[in-house]
């Protein structure tokens, strides 16, 4: 059985007076894969704008936005019909020498997967790496979807979530300190962690559906955090399994049918959703709407 979804993704940009804009980078659609398919899209471009399509390093799609003269208003609305096709349920099957920690790659994945295990930010008194070390066990085995699957309710379950509007992504060791993050900043904790315990892992950005905002009454205790706005997770490269959804901020896994991907990236900065200049006085600036839809089609 699939299910359909329609997504409209809403930029608005807002200046004081007019101001003349550079290249926008827009990456809002969706991959598609075996179990996602995009039927239909649209862009909208305010002011007019000269638009090129082209597929990034790893293969995101990507919007080159040039808008055309001077505008007190920048609007971009992205939407799209697509089709997902749920999980089976034996989709986590891993290869036998991928079930315990710790587990090596073949030569030829290690090859691919190089710039996704090794770990891109310092943890030089091994704040982090103790902190990974809390999901394994010292007296059996170590389960590798077991830890990474309480690694992922973990950062739900300890941390604060705190949604932030700003660019950018705070290191591992800043949320730990903190307590708290956005989801891109949870995302981030988790990659980093278990590229420590050798797993191979990318940060993913795209949509989240929450059923409540299509009227229906969410089942008992289920809480949907990120929906409304550009949602971050991570992917852990799993030999049988492939690439495995992790959610840490709603504690979702591969197959929940929530989690529609846009583009995925070895490092959150690569995976904006949107990026450009624009030219004018600093104080002409006068602030960004953002916001997402995604509802079940009819059709």
């Amino acid at each position: 059985m699939t299910i359909r979804y329609d997504i409209t993704h809403t930029t608005v940009y807002r200046y004081k007076q007019p101001v003349r804009f550079g290249l926008h980078r827009v990456m809002f659609r969706p991959r598609d894969s075996h179990d996602l398919r995009v039927l239909a899209t649209d862009l909208q471009i305010s002011p007019e704008a000269h638009v090129r399509m082209i597929q990034d390093p790893y293969s995101n799609s990507i919007a080159l936005v040039q808008p055309k003269g001077e505008a007190t208003e920048l609007r971009i609305v992205c939407s799209f019909t697509i089709e997902h096709v749920p999980a089976p349920p034996d989709l986590l099957t891993l290869e036998p020498a991928a079930e315990y920690l710790p587990f090596a790659y073949s030569v030829q994945e290690r090859l691919d997967l190089e710039h996704y295990l090794r770990p891109h930010h310092d943890d030089p008194e091994g704040t982090l790496i103790r902190w990974a070390h809390q999901f394994l066990h010292v007296d059996k085995p170590n389960g590798t979807l077991e830890v990474l699957t309480r690694m992922n309710a973990h950062i739900g379950q300890s941390l604060q979530y705190t949604s932030r509007d700003e660019e950018g992504t705070q290191t591992p060791l800043e949320t730990l300190t903190l307590g708290s993050g956005s989801c891109r900043d949870y995302a981030l904790l988790m990659m980093e962690a278990a590229r420590r315990l050798g797993v191979a892992t990318r940060f993913v950005s795209g949509y989240l559906y929450d059923s409540a905002l299509d009227g229906d009454t969410a089942a008992p205790g289920e809480t949907i955090t990120g929906a409304g706005a550009t949602h971050a997770w991570l992917h852990a490269y799993l030999p049988g399994a492939g690439w495995v959804a992790f959610d840490p901020t709603n504690n979702l896994l591969m197959g929940s049918g929530l989690l529609i991907r846009v583009g995925v990236a070895r490092d959150p900065s690569l995976a904006a959703p949107i990026s450009g200049s624009w030219f004018g006085k600093p104080e002409a600036y006068e602030g960004l709407d953002a916001t997402v839809q995604v509802r079940r089609s009819a059709g």
